[in-house]
């Protein structure tokens, strides 16, 4: 089974137990999310498209590693 989600501005397909590395998404380093904006669903022979995205799907997933914007330093 794979999806294809929407976040931070890009799109991402995604299966379990992947890895991505995603832009603009808030949360601590363990943290549990949901990503709600799933663009389509396949598993086999069967795909669910959505108009744009699919009501009530949602992808579950935990933040590996956040990462902060470092200060900025003047020499």
């Amino acid at each position: 089974m794979y999806a294809v989600l929407k976040t931070g501005g890009k799109q991402y397909k995604v299966s379990q137990n992947d890895v991505i590395i995603v832009e603009r998404l808030s949360g601590e380093s363990g943290a549990k999310i949901n990503l709600d904006k799933v663009l389509m669903i396949g598993e086999g022979e069967n795909t669910t498209v959505g108009t744009p995205i699919i009501e009530g799907a949602l992808v579950a997933a935990e933040v590996v590693r956040a990462q902060t914007r470092g200060q900025n330093h003047r020499v």
